[in-house]
């Protein structure tokens, strides 16, 4: 055996030895989950690999303790084997011969049937980056585990708590939990699920996804997406929030597996706390994480699929995709925006090294509001401004910096 695997499999039979199921469900928190599915040695628990296999073990053996009965074609199990895209634009091939280039995901998957005619899917991916796949943001010169602690352990670990919740309450609808493997590689796992679905997709009633939700911010703003992919979806979000500063948007599509179930056409509710630095770096560590606001949200979103429980089967509504409208730009300030500011402008919400904004001295927090000729009132309107320069470009920026406006120059 592998020594590498047999430390992994070793700290999970650690960590859940010794557990009747209500005393396993007594201390396993939502902390817990984080640390174990964060763990270095899960080595960043990409598609594929031992360390996503343990992580899928683990998933698993808590479905089973919180009582969930299997709903995979291999007890929790449903394996899909890939080739890795060599073209962005290339569909992928589930059905591949064995060879040295073909991966193997495993989605892991538990249901609460409660006889009723519609079934609620809850899911969350779960695998991550491994030591720097494709899509690390880390330019040190040795590679390092990405634990992906926010990314997505934060969502596994809300959707295990809600397993619980829902275990005994709510009977309006049946509940198919699905912990997502593939999602970092394009989507892939609840693609698969999608093609090769486990209950009849005609009897979903809705999806709900949870995609880094580990770093609330002390303003409690949470973004909502997907609110109308069904009619009643907004009032039901609003109706149920008394902690959060929602930030809507009404799309069904995005960068995340509740995309897979609207184009299915099955309504979906994406949560999300919101970009961050240490997003796709090493630095996604499980001692970031906003753990009492990951419970707000768990119960949050608790209470919401409790007011929807006699409302029948929610209607499916067509969004527009606001992806297909962003303009496509050759440079970058190098920053991280803020993508849960709501107010006028384009705030900055992390620099990058040795970029075109950290040489020009701007800051995190600053609101970026003209750049160029072009006035910026949001993300739109700052990608549009963005598109019209090109690299070797010099231009002014001006950025509200509290009280002040700072005005600077960018050289791309």
């Amino acid at each position: 055996m592998h020594f590498n695997k047999l430390i992994i499999i070793v700290f999970l039979m650690v960590f859940t030895a010794c557990k009747s199921n209500s005393e396993y469900n007594k201390t396993v928190s939502i902390k817990d989950d984080v640390m174990f599915l964060a763990d270095d040695k899960l080595q960043g628990r990409q598609t594929g690999t031992d360390g996503e296999l343990a992580a899928a073990d683990y998933i698993a053996q808590r479905f089973e303790n919180i009582g969930l009965s299997t709903k995979g074609p291999d007890g929790y199990f449903q394996t899909f084997s890939f080739k890795p895209k060599t073209d962005p634009h290339q569909t992928v091939n589930y059905t591949v011969k064995d060879g040295d280039s073909t991966i193997t995901g495993t989605n892991v998957i538990g249901f609460i049937d409660n006889k009723a005619e519609n079934t609620i899917i809850i899911g969350a991916h779960y695998d991550h980056l491994g030591y720097g796949a494709e899509g690390s943001l880390y330019r040190g010169e040795a590679s390092e585990i990405h634990n992906g602690a926010d990314d997505n352990a934060s969502g596994v670990a809300v959707m295990l708590s809600l397993a619980k919740k829902l275990k005994k309450k709510n009977k309006g609808n049946n509940y198919l939990f699905i912990a997502f493997s593939g999602e970092e590689m394009g989507l892939l796992g609840s693609n698969y699920f999608t093609k090769k679905p486990t209950i009849a997709l005609s009897n979903a009633n809705y999806m709900i996804n949870m995609d880094m939700v580990g770093r609330l911010k002390e303003n409690n703003t949470l973004a909502v997406y997907g609110v109308g992919t069904s009619p009643i979806f907004k009032q039901v979000v609003k109706a149920n929030n008394s902690k959060f500063k929602i930030i809507e948007n009404e799309s069904g599509v995005g960068p995340s597996d509740h995309t897979s179930f609207y184009n299915s056409e099955i309504p979906v509710l994406h949560f999300f706390t919101g970009q961050h630095e240490d997003y796709h770096k090493p630095s996604d560590d499980s001692e970031k994480l906003n753990y009492e606001g990951m419970a707000l949200i768990s119960t949050y979103i608790f209470d919401i699929i409790s007011d929807l429980d006699d409302n029948g089967k929610m209607p499916f509504r067509t969004t527009k995709n606001e992806s297909e409208d962003v303009p496509r730009f050759k440079v970058g300030l190098g920053v991280i925006p803020d993508y849960l500011f709501d107010g006028k402008g384009m705030r900055i919400d992390g620099i990058s090294e040795d970029k075109p904004a950290q040489k020009a001295n701007l800051q995190r927090g600053d609101i970026v509001i003209k750049l160029g000729d072009s006035v910026v009132t949001d993300m739109m309107s700052y990608m549009r401004a963005l598109s019209a320069f090109d690299t070797g470009d010099t231009t002014k920026v001006i950025v509200k910096r509290g009280n002040d406006e700072v005005e600077a120059e960018i050289g791309f």
